[in-house]
């Protein structure tokens, strides 16, 4: 039987769309749905008739994290062994820009998928956040170090630490979004967005985006991350926290 996908595409002219297609679990990301991400997007890069590549999300939400049930009984070998995030550092390599269209929850790996993409367009209403030291992990796809790179170390740290969650406009202050637009002008202002950036010569496109990023060398801070997720999976307080979670009940810390 084929396995059933979470993912849908479509083409307008000359922009492919990736819609997150879970609503019933909020677009929670688990594996098989960043695989089919990366893959569709790395289709879509080949493609020479796509110029620009577009991330959104069906139904109330973008993408409200990961899919802490999934993650649950992981231990820091299993993932090891697994490497859930070479198709993480696979999205990294797209040629193409990739535009994050935001609304709802944007959520842990939610949110380290929008930071992932090139440009992001969030509806009013959009809430941001990295929520995962209350399950006793940390962000682990790339969250400490995109949002370090964008917003500076001081306030990424207030907003790692606490796991708090910040509004559209917040997130637009601190040059996390590009541009805010009303909940239902979003599809509209962001497909509007794309075909601007569609009509600019391609080779260009492609070379400014490679600069900019050889910028943003974070490639140590990207292991580090990962290694320090990994040690977080052999804590007491990973289990209690994400149990707690499962259970919707204040999670207790004991610091082991």
């Amino acid at each position: 039987m084929a396995e059933h996908r979470l993912i849908k595409a479509l083409v307008t002219e000359d922009i492919g769309v990736i819609e997150l297609h879970r609503p019933d679990r909020l677009n929670a990301l688990n594996r098989q749905m960043v695989a089919e991400i990366r893959e569709q997007a790395e289709a879509f890069d080949q493609d020479e008739t796509i110029r620009i590549i577009v991330l959104k999300g069906a139904g109330r939400s973008f993408a409200a994290g990961a899919d802490i049930g999934e993650m649950m009984t992981e231990t820091p070998l299993s993932m090891e062994i697994a490497d859930p995030f070479a198709d993480w550092d696979r999205l990294r390599q797209i040629k193409k820009p990739l535009i994050a269209s935001v609304h709802g929850f944007v959520l842990g790996g939610g949110f380290e998928l929008a930071l992932h993409c090139d440009l992001i367009i969030a509806a009013e209403t959009t809430e941001f956040g990295f929520p995962e030291i209350k399950l006793g992990v940390m962000p682990g796809a790339g969250g400490t170090q995109l949002l370090t790179h964008v917003m500076g170390r001081r306030k990424a740290l207030e907003w790692l630490l606490l796991g708090t969650s910040m509004t559209a406009q917040e997130a637009h202050h601190f040059g996390i979004v590009n541009r805010t637009v009303a909940d239902e002008m979003l599809e509209e202002e962001t497909m509007r967005f794309a075909q601007a950036l569609a009509k600019q010569p391609p080779l260009s496109v492609r070379f400014i985006k490679e600069a900019v990023h050889r910028v943003e060398n974070i490639e140590d801070g990207l292991l580090l991350e990962r290694k320090n997720f990994y040690l977080l999976f052999n804590s007491a307080d990973q289990t209690e926290g994400m149990q707690a979670f499962l259970d919707k009940r204040p999670p207790s810390f004991k610091g082991e």
